[in-house]
């Protein structure tokens, strides 16, 4: 296999093959480093995917009831309308507090290596759990989210409905795997999705050039595979760190996890599938232009001061990965009973 590095450094460079228009060598060299979306919903480790989770799954992602106060849910940091998060620099949660980190774009999350900037959830059942016993976020608990659950008839037939044979269905286990269910068919087919299936032309010739840059200049040796990112972790400035107003010194990512000193700024390369969509970006959300954002990457990550023209280009290519919404209907969601759990605990702000 063609390492990114032959290709920066060898005599025929990706940029040499976008400039005099050879498309499937570039597809070829684009193959190495990336995969097209599959047409099918990934299989997920030990949760089989049924018509009755999905639905399950939609229901509770968008059900503001898991939330201790009633007013939060999946929807609300992974706004499905908004390019899968909620366009802020960090969300807003219980008492309407703010998290310390950007919310991640839910779109395709399923591609990813691990969950969150840090890596600290293994698929998306696990992460589901941690936003809603999150004390910042939805500040609820696994005992209160069955409780109300099994306080509506309906949800206790949805849950029966998609994990038959169980005793017990209505678990806070069952429940993170629904929901992992549902947010395992929010994939979105891009135009360079096309493009690495063969179409020549699914890719404007700015962004073909776009994308030789992004592989020559070295992006691709982080920002790589289905999801274009989201495997791996590195350092934020391997070559020179960010300022404060960018990297917060507070924050030391992955080392919250491991407590290793190497993975102090550490984090989980970022997914860039609609990345043109949700803005603003990093872990801190203090750059809301991806332009700034890429020259950022450039200096930060590479060492390379990109000039404007190579910057426009490459943004030009992360357009390609803005790919076509699954078409979502709002569920009608099952209604409380007497003895469902009042909300409690939300705070007004002053």
């Amino acid at each position: 296999m063609t390492s990114i590095w032959k290709i920066a450094l060898g005599t025929a460079s990706a940029m040499a093959l976008a400039s005099s228009a050879s498309a499937s060598e570039l597809r070829d060299y684009a193959l190495e480093m990336f995969a097209a979306l599959p047409s099918t919903i990934p299989a997920l480790k030990d949760n089989p995917v049924t018509p009755q989770k999905i639905d399950l799954g939609k229901a509770l992602f968008f059900d503001p009831r898991m939330s201790a106060s009633g007013v939060f849910s999946c929807n609300s940091c992974h706004n499905l309308a908004t390019g899968g998060d909620d366009n802020m620099p960090t969300s807003i949660g219980h008492g309407w507090q703010k998290g310390p980190r950007n919310s991640p774009t839910v779109l395709n999350a399923v591609f990813n290596e691990a969950q969150f900037w840090d890596g600290r959830a293994a698929d998306l059942a696990e992460q589901a759990k941690g936003p809603v016993q999150a004390g910042v976020e939805m500040a609820n608990t696994p005992a209160n989210v069955v409780a109300t659950l099994n306080s509506m008839p309906q949800y206790q037939e949805w849950f029966k409905a998609s994990f038959p044979g169980e005793d017990d269905p209505v678990t806070f286990d069952n429940f993170a795997k629904a929901i992992e269910a549902y947010e395992a068919t929010l994939i979105t087919p891009a135009p360079f999705d096309a493009f690495l299936n063969g179409d020549d032309n699914a890719l404007t010739d700015e962004q073909k050039e776009g994308l030789a840059l992004f592989m020559d200049t070295g992006c691709a040796s982080c920002h790589n595979g289905v999801n274009i990112g989201g495997t791996g972790y590195f350092p934020f400035g391997l070559i020179e760190k960010p300022g404060a107003d960018v990297l917060p010194p507070d924050d030391r990512g992955r080392f919250a996890v491991t407590e290793t000193a190497d993975d102090s700024y550490v984090f989980r390369a970022a997914p860039l599938r609609n990345i043109d969509q949700t803005a603003p970006y990093f872990h801190s959300g203090k750059v809301w232009d991806l332009k700034v954002a890429v020259a950022i990457m450039g200096t930060s990550q590479l060492g390379t001061e990109l000039n404007d023209d190579e910057v426009d280009k490459i943004v030009a290519f992360l357009g390609s990965l803005t790919g076509e919404m699954p078409q979502v209907t709002y569920p009608v969601l099952p209604t409380e009973t007497l003895d469902t759990p009042r909300p409690t605990g939300e705070v007004v702000p002053n």
